[in-house]
């Protein structure tokens, strides 16, 4: 039982208790998650389930998408509604294209200084455990890219964004600085993540429907497709004999239908079946090493 998940997250939830969910319902203990959400979010969350974990790490450095809505002239210690109100201040009063070009500044690369309440860790320590204990640690600003952020809504008091951004991209920390450019603060009151990589909220199942479902495992993606962002590349048969033993092919051995780019992620096939994921390196083939350099192996798959 090998595969991912793609759940529609409730609000109220950890991505943890989702985690702990999924082994209740496929009876498994080897599930994790694909990039956590916080307990007021909802949307999408892949979830790995048996050999699906070995994957993690590249679903987590996908690009992300989320609708937010925020309210304005309110700070909270959290940066959002679950957090304790830290200042009120007065709205000031503008116009739907004077905020569309405030939220214009926050687009392409910025610095975002990590929230205290966050999973990152001090001396071992998470964030969010200190922040409980009313601490404050300076915290190294960290770079991100917004590609996209639009404006969906707007009254005097609150805001709806859609938001396109790279990995590691704190939309608590986005609202907050929206508000202060406006001179008012704000928080988040609301979060859905629209899209994760190149799954989508429309592929995804509420843990009701998915514990209600006759065959739990046919709502499993293999993990071909979960890497379905990653171009793919059929091994022969000699070079399929090879890669049981760990030994890397060379690009005669492979047959692809696109130019592949130095240094990059692909997957490699037997008969359509994910069998490695790897980086094409061929500079690697004048030290007798191969084409390709071997990242996971999944020859059982």
């Amino acid at each position: 039982m090998h595969g991912l998940l793609l759940v529609d997250k409730p609000a109220g939830m950890t991505s943890h208790d989702v985690v702990r969910r999924v082994r209740y319902i496929f009876k498994t203990r080897k599930v994790g998650h694909g990039g956590t959400l916080d307990p007021l979010a909802t949307g999408v969350l892949p979830v790995a389930i048996g050999d699906g974990t070995k994957i993690l790490q590249f679903l987590l450095a996908e690009n992300k998408s989320y609708r937010a809505t925020f309210k304005l002239g309110i700070t909270t210690d959290t940066l959002d509604a679950d957090g304790e109100v830290l200042l009120k201040r007065t709205v000031p009063q503008f116009t739907q294209i004077e905020l569309e070009g405030i939220c214009a500044e926050f687009k392409g690369e910025i610095e975002q200084l990590p929230p205290m309440f966050s999973a990152l860790k001090k001396d071992g320590v998470p964030l969010y455990k200190l922040a409980r204990q009313g601490k404050t640690v300076d915290r190294e600003m960290r770079q991100v890219t917004i590609s996209r952020l639009d404006l969906i809504d707007f009254n005097p008091e609150s805001a709806t964004i859609e938001v396109d951004c790279s990995k590691g991209t704190y939309i608590r920390t986005l609202v907050s600085d929206i508000g202060e450019r406006l001179n008012c603060g704000a928080h988040l009151t609301a979060l859905r993540r629209l899209k994760s990589g190149e799954f989508s909220i429309d592929e995804c199942l509420t843990l009701e429907k998915l514990q209600h479902l006759e065959k739990p495992l046919s709502a499993l993606h293999s993990l071909d497709e979960a890497l379905r962002n990653y171009p793919a590349v059929q091994l022969n048969s000699a070079a399929a004999k090879s890669l049981e033993f760990g030994i890397p092919p060379e690009m005669s051995q492979v047959v692809t239908n696109k130019d592949l780019s130095d240094g990059e992620v692909i997957r490699l096939q037997i008969e359509n079946k994910l069998a490695a994921i790897a980086r094409y390196v061929p500079l690697r083939s004048k030290e007798k090493r191969g084409d390709f350099e071997l990242i996971k192996v999944f020859v059982s798959h």
